[in-house]
């Protein structure tokens, strides 16, 4: 627990003492805003200039459709995320915002107002507290449509308690979609404590096989990647300490149902109807599954269960069922064919 205590004291000191503006970083860790697809940067130009100088995240982990729901984002910071959410679900959706950095909350809370006229509505909510508990904060269980994160489940002395939570408030067919660094290798424990690399989203990475296995704890054994990068390490003194680590930055998406460890064969095949405003021609599950509208892409039951268990339900068509089984999906084969076993998720 000391080590825990530390580790956030760290944290706390470096994102509300150090950091004064992106510029202030040591690495490309934290700082990927040209990672942002288009129908999000022209929302950009409606935040107050304050909210975008604290910003330090690492990727757009901002999933569509979302117009109506309840979204939560665990460390908010100064709520950049927050308030592009807040134009993504409308008038009718709900944003929490969660982070312990009082520096960085005070930011956020302070043009609620100022956003609230901008937009015409006031539907963002920012909460001081651990990410570690959310319960504490009063956030019930199945009570969240959307769980996103962006370059902070690194920065948890207790992941594994942080994707408990996430899996606790999510809704059935709710959707975990985060980005955040990880590492190819397990960090030591010297270096996992260390203020620069621990501030610089490094110190705290998880190897990606620990991930993994952490999320088939939560009954979780399916989890996609939508994208990634590497990450370099410019600055002299960071690669003299923990240069050896390859980083990646990488962009998440996982569901709150009953998946199989597996890719298994069904003979099923997906239809997307190009609803989706911002994805009118096509839409990525992830990266190896590109769905043209009104193309025909057999999938297998894991991917089919995604489609029609979750709120993409209405973007899609599904034919087919799980009453005949044909084995393993086949992996190798062009997921863009419509006939033979075909599509990916391994």
């Amino acid at each position: 627990m000391s080590n825990d205590n530390d580790t956030l004291a760290s944290i706390r000191q470096y994102y509300g003492h150090v950091l004064q503006s992106s510029s202030d970083l040591k690495t490309s860790a934290c700082c990927s805003i040209d990672a942002l697809p288009e129908h999000l940067k022209k929302l950009l130009s409606d935040l107050h200039p304050e909210v975008l100088a604290r910003f330090y995240g690492c990727g757009s982990p901002l999933p569509p459709a979302l117009m109506g729901q309840t979204v939560l984002d665990l460390g908010c910071g100064s709520g950049r995320d927050c308030y592009l959410l807040s134009k993504l679900v409308g008038a009718n959706g709900k944003v929490i915002g969660v982070d312990m950095t009082p520096e960085q909350l005070a930011v956020a809370t302070r043009h609620l107002d100022w956003h609230a006229e901008r937009f015409g509505f006031a539907n963002v909510q920012f909460l001081h507290g651990q990410i570690e508990n959310l319960a504490a904060l009063g956030i019930a269980d199945n009570s969240i449509d959307v769980v996103v994160s962006n370059c902070v489940v690194n920065l948890s002395p207790d992941k594994s308690k942080v994707l408990a939570e996430i899996f606790r408030v999510l809704k059935p067919g709710g959707e975990l979609y985060f980005s955040d660094v990880f590492a190819d290798r397990r960090i030591p424990s010297a270096l996992q404590q260390d203020p620069l690399l621990l501030g610089e989203c490094l110190g705290g990475a998880l190897y990606w096989e620990d991930f993994r296995r952490m999320m088939q704890a939560l009954d979780c054994p399916d989890v996609r990647v939508v994208k990634q990068s590497h990450i370099s390490l410019e600055d002299a003194e960071v690669a003299a300490k923990i240069g050896m680590v390859k980083f990646r930055s990488v962009t998440v998406r996982a569901f709150k149902m009953p998946l199989e460890d597996r890719c298994e064969d069904f003979g099923q095949v997906a239809y997307y109807l190009g609803t989706i405003p911002e994805h009118p021609h096509a839409f990525d599950l992830d990266d190896h599954h590109h769905f043209a509208s009104h193309r025909p892409l057999l999938v297998c039951g894991n991917t089919a269960d995604m489609l029609s268990g979750s709120r993409y339900a209405q973007h899609f068509q599904l034919l087919g069922d799980k009453s005949q089984h044909f084995g393993l999906f086949d992996c190798s084969s062009d997921p863009q064919t419509p006939t033979g076993s075909s599509g990916a998720c391994c």
